[in-house]
Parts: structure tokens; sequence; C-alpha cells
């Protein structure tokens, strides 16, 4: 169990570890913008424009 004195500051990576101890590691640090991941499949768009509903001026 890390050092839970009052009054003491616990650093970002005790932070971290306790966080990732109680949650698990769910969120990636950067997102996919930042790491410039997107889709290379040209079809992705085309579904999505599909899929609005006729009354929404699709």
């Amino acid at each position: 169990m890390p050092d839970r004195t009052p009054g003491r500051e616990e650093t970002p990576a005790e932070r971290r570890r306790r966080l990732d101890a109680v949650f698990g590691d769910v969120l990636p640090d950067t997102t996919s913008d930042e790491r410039g991941e997107g889709t290379d499949d040209p079809g992705a768009d085309a579904w999505l424009r599909a899929q609005v509903p006729p009354h929404h001026g699709g």
C-alpha cells in the first residue's frame, strides 16, 4: 500500500498507479486525433450518411 501520510502530496505516478488499481487502464493517454489515426475506409462516411433518417433531409 502506498504511503498515505497526511499532508504528503502523492506524485503523479503514484496517483496514476492508485487510480489504475481501482479503475484499470480504460482510457488511452492520447486520443486518435492526437495520434493521427483515422479510417482509410472510403465507405465509412457513405455508410454514415446512408443511416440518416429521411425526415432529417439527408
